[in-house]
Order: C-alpha cells, then sequence, then structure tokens
C-alpha cells in the first residue's frame, strides 16, 4: 500500500508528499535529518489529509496531481474528509 498526503506545517504551509510507510515518514518529517528540507525548517508539521494508492507510480501521479492544486483547493480537498 501507497499514500499520499498533505501535511501542515507550524507556519500553516502545506506541503504534499508520498511514501509506503506513512508512520515512519512522518516521523521523518517531524524528526530526523532525512526528513524533507522543507519540512524540517517548519516543524512541528501534522498529518491533515492522506489518501490510499494501490502502486508506487499511482501513487507519485496523484502526488503530482495535488502539488498542482492551488492552497484554496487543497484546503478543500483536506475539509471534505
Amino acid at each position: 500500500m501507497f499514500y499520499v498526503y498533505i501535511l501542515t506545517c507550524k507556519d500553516n504551509t502545506l506541503y504534499v508528499g508520498s511514501t509506503n510507510d506513512m508512520e515512519k515518514r512522518l516521523h521523518q518529517h517531524n524528526n530526523l535529518k532525512s526528513g524533507a528540507h522543507y519540512t524540517k525548517i517548519r516543524r512541528p508539521v501534522k498529518l491533515s489529509y492522506q489518501e490510499d494508492c494501490k502502486t508506487f507510480e499511482e501513487a507519485r501521479s496523484r502526488e503530482a496531481e495535488l502539488k498542482r492544486l492551488t492552497r484554496k483547493e487543497k484546503l478543500s480537498l483536506i475539509n471534505k474528509k
């Protein structure tokens, strides 16, 4: 199983990513040097949205779609869950 997610950072910005281990990735974003640089300087982050995907390709494709959304569209998606 793969996941596409949206994080809300401490400064209220949004970060979109994908992973095959959501718990581990969230831990990386909040605690480790291996987390994305964008989130490292905006900690703590919280998981605001998540979608399940069957394949890596599907997750990466959906991640690209979400990254093209405006902030308003991302917030609308978060609020629908």
